[in-house]
């Protein structure tokens, strides 16, 4: 089954995939709670076997611009860093043996063929195309061969960074939260409809492959994923985990790949969907503000 958040006249609704189209699944159910996908991941399982039938029914076509975030409502996502062994090499680290991990507040949200903007405060916003995987009964202490009953589906995201504001400390959280800056859909995948333990992951530039994956490269799979997590905190109804960047990304090529305004980035996850933003320029922003971190890849001509 496939749910999508759909933007229509009386706001953000969740939708099922039809066999013709999206159909409104709080106006066929008639229960308001399943007018948003935290409705019905807080409702359980039972919500989901609701509206399973709605896809047998036809509904509406759906224009790009009218897909929201799969995940409107997500109060947080929860990221692996450096979780393909490729992706540590051409950052100069050593593969990690322990998890590198980091938050993404709810303000990053943005849907999946809005325009993004680049921030007037950085000259090295990078792309990493990630699986991201949707939390539905969620709980602590998730061993990883439970895991997956404890997720609701996957999407897919890309988790934009500011390269610069990511390295001028040893906390990454300035360089991955600034806002409206991760694209997620277009599509809540159900866990039933896909075996994610091998499937592709790739970004596309401007009509360009810069990263290729499989996820079975992860070197923290999925469900090691939910498990480690949930090792000290409790998985709510909604979470989001971004599950790790391949090889290929902006920083790693000599010389470095920036994305600009003008700029297309898509991301495609094998059987989940693809997501295309535009990049813009962020208007109104002071010219003299006293917060810009030094650049450490300024030698390069761009």
């Amino acid at each position: 089954m496939r749910l999508a958040t759909i933007r229509t006249g009386a706001g953000l609704r969740l939708h099922a995939r039809g066999t013709r189209g999206y159909v409104d699944v709080a106006e066929a159910t008639g229960v308001a709670q399943y007018a948003s996908l935290q409705g019905v991941l807080e409702a359980g399982e039972a919500a989901l076997e609701a509206i399973r039938p709605l896809t047998s029914r036809s509904g509406v076509e759906v224009a790009a611009a009218d897909f929201g975030p799969a995940t409107p409502d997500a109060t947080r996502i929860l990221c692996l860093g450096v979780n393909y062994a490729e992706h540590a090499l051409e950052g100069g680290r050593d593969v990690p043996s322990w998890p590198e991990c980091f938050i993404k507040t709810s303000g990053t949200i943005l849907g999946p063929n809005d325009n993004l903007v680049a921030p007037a405060l950085s000259a090295t916003l990078d792309y990493e195309a990630e699986l991201g995987v949707v939390i539905g009964k969620g709980g602590r202490y998730i061993r990883a061969e439970d895991a997956q009953a404890a997720i609701a589906g996957y999407v897919a995201l890309n988790d934009v960074s500011a390269r610069e504001w990511q390295r001028a400390m040893t906390q990454w959280t300035p360089g991955k939260n600034f806002d409206a800056s991760m694209p997620i859909g277009p599509e809540m995948v159900t866990v039933d409809e896909l075996d994610i333990s091998d499937i592709r992951v790739q970004s596309i530039l401007n009509g360009q492959v810069m990263q290729s994956a499989s996820t079975a490269d992860m070197i923290v799979n999925v469900h090691k994923a939910v498990e480690y997590f949930s090792s000290f905190t409790a998985l709510r109804p909604g979470d989001v985990i971004a599950t790790g960047t391949p090889g290929g990304v902006g920083f790693g090529r000599k010389p470095p790949v920036w994305m600009k305004p003008g700029d297309v980035i898509e991301v495609v996850i094998e059987g989940v969907g693809a997501i295309r933003n535009k990049i813009v320029a962020e208007e109104g922003a002071p010219a003299d503000w006293p917060w810009h971190p030094t650049n450490p890849w300024s030698e390069w001509k761009m």
